[in-house]
């Protein structure tokens, strides 16, 4: 992503310069579940959501192919919605994505059996799942963050990934949002703090060079 040069931040000294991806990537997918996706359901259904499932699956299958992990994450609750804390009081209709329902399975797009599903009930991959702990025994040092909202989930764990030390990469192609306003101006102030926010075709170049063993 090139910002402007007249770009407040970055006459400030934000985005002075890039993060360099590692040689041990993970690939993790935010959200790209049926709620999201489907237009048969009140949230699901934005342009740019179908855009970032269509690249995130070429992703995946370029990540699958050369043994880079995939970790999906999809957000729901009990039936009895005992554990959804308060998006209801923002978002009522986060009420219907139980546990075993349509809208808490990954769209099958994206999916593969060899990929780890972990349930997270926050905004952020990390917060409340073992994904650290996974990333960590997998000795990973870089995340490709995909999926949906930019503005929110995506946002929360690009924020969480630079807090535990990973080096993030944010294709803004597997990302998407209801709007693309918000989409734009999350990725341009990650861009600016914490992550490198390239696209599908620079990841999927990325992965060929990726080696096959790296010592720990």
């Amino acid at each position: 992503m090139e910002l402007p040069a007249d770009d407040a931040w970055l006459v400030r000294g934000y985005g002075q310069g890039a993060i360099e991806p590692g040689e041990r990537p993970a690939l993790l997918v935010v959200d790209l579940q049926y709620a999201f996706t489907d237009p048969d359901f009140p949230l699901g259904g934005a342009a740019l959501v179908e855009r970032a499932v269509e690249n995130t699956a070429r992703v995946a299958a370029a990540a699958r192919e050369v043994g880079v992990p995939v970790y999906q994450t999809v957000v729901a609750w009990r039936e009895d919605g005992s554990d959804i804390g308060l998006w209801p009081l923002k978002l009522p209709r986060l009420r219907d994505v139980a546990l075993g329902s349509r809208w808490a399975q990954v769209d099958a797009r994206v999916w593969d059996d060899s990929d780890v599903l972990l349930v997270k009930k926050w905004p952020s991959f990390f917060h409340g799942t073992p994904l650290h702990s996974l990333l960590t025994t997998a000795r990973r040092d870089t995340v490709i963050v995909t999926g949906c909202m930019t503005s929110g989930c995506v946002r929360a764990t690009v924020v969480d990934a630079f807090s535990n030390g990973y080096r993030t990469l944010v294709p803004e192609d597997c990302v998407g949002d209801q709007g693309r306003e918000g989409h734009e101006s999350n990725l341009r102030d990650v861009h600016r703090r914490y992550a490198e926010v390239t696209c599908a075709d620079d990841v999927i170049e990325y992965f060929q060079h990726v080696p096959e063993e790296v010592p720990a």
